[in-house]
């Protein structure tokens, strides 16, 4: 099944005024949103007539929606005032999608910056199980999205899904986001002939089947292992087109929405979806 394409898209104006017009203009098929200020700890009620219009027209359209947290959420902080800011950002989220319909809550995995990966890891049992325990079926997943590796990083490489998900029993409500350009940050070769099958593989074996629900697809401004999050445009980038031709194509993003984050306005991620579609089979 050829997977969803889109991209975030802004939402300054209004979820449906701004998000669906943005969605229209680049040819969305799935697109992810901030419900807050993606820098900042301030949580928003919305507009309720925003939130029924971005949700009849996502459904009109059949866009598949999702949500990212603020850049600030770690719940592996040695501060425990970071961690419960985390701990309301991601309720906020969460309340927020199931109110405008998004299946997914997008949450970097997080870093122990001073601390130990153990306590780390430990403290995010401890402030996401809750959260997922209290999760219906009909709620948004939580997508784990790993990261660039930058300083004590919880999980940045595909290995380190595995001990991540075991510190969360695996949960059912639990999924994997994977941003392409942190996949090559933390060292994942994906531009050689091999490297995004192989990287793809690893994570099927690791996290499981079906448990990617999401990827990012982000080209790179800096080289493999550099462990720097700087997006570039598809096929600008270091890690380069073919390198997503094997993305659109591998049976694990079979279905799966693909958005962009990369740089540039609505014809830019037009252009880019268009590239993508151009790249994936019937």
């Amino acid at each position: 099944m050829r997977p969803p394409l889109g991209s975030h898209v802004r939402v300054s104006s209004g979820l449906a005024r701004s998000g669906l017009a943005y969605a229209d203009i680049v040819g969305a098929e799935a697109v992810q949103v901030f419900v807050s200020n993606p820098r900042g700890w301030a949580t928003s009620d919305g507009d309720p007539s925003q939130d029924a219009a971005f949700r009849s027209g996502c459904a009109s359209r059949g866009i598949r929606a999702f949500v990212h947290t603020p850049y600030l959420v770690n719940l592996g902080s040695p501060s425990a005032q970071t961690v419960a800011r985390s701990g309301v950002a991601i309720r906020h989220a969460v309340a927020r999608a199931r109110q405008i319909g998004a299946e997914g809550v997008v949450v970097h995995t997080g870093s122990a910056v001073t601390g130990s990966l153990e306590f780390g890891l430990r403290q995010v049992r401890d402030h996401l199980m809750p959260i997922l325990d209290s999760l219906g079926p009909d709620d948004p997943l939580i997508l784990l999205e790993p990261t660039a590796g930058a300083g004590q990083a919880l999980c940045s490489t595909v290995d380190e899904v595995g001990p991540y998900l075991d510190a969360l029993d695996r949960h059912a409500h639990v999924a994997i986001c994977l941003d392409t350009c942190h996949a090559f940050a933390a060292g994942h070769d994906l531009s050689t002939s091999g490297g995004m099958k192989a990287t793809l593989d690893r994570l099927v074996a690791v996290a499981g089947p079906g448990r990617l629900k999401l990827v990012h697809a982000n080209d790179s401004k800096d080289p493999l292992g550099s462990r720097r999050d700087r997006h570039e445009r598809i096929g600008a980038g270091l890690i380069g087109s073919d390198a997503f031709a094997v993305l659109v194509r591998h049976p694990a993003v079979s279905g799966v929405p693909i958005v962009l984050e990369t740089p540039g306005e609505a014809l830019d991620h037009a252009r880019e979806i268009d590239l993508l579609r151009s790249l994936t089979p019937d």
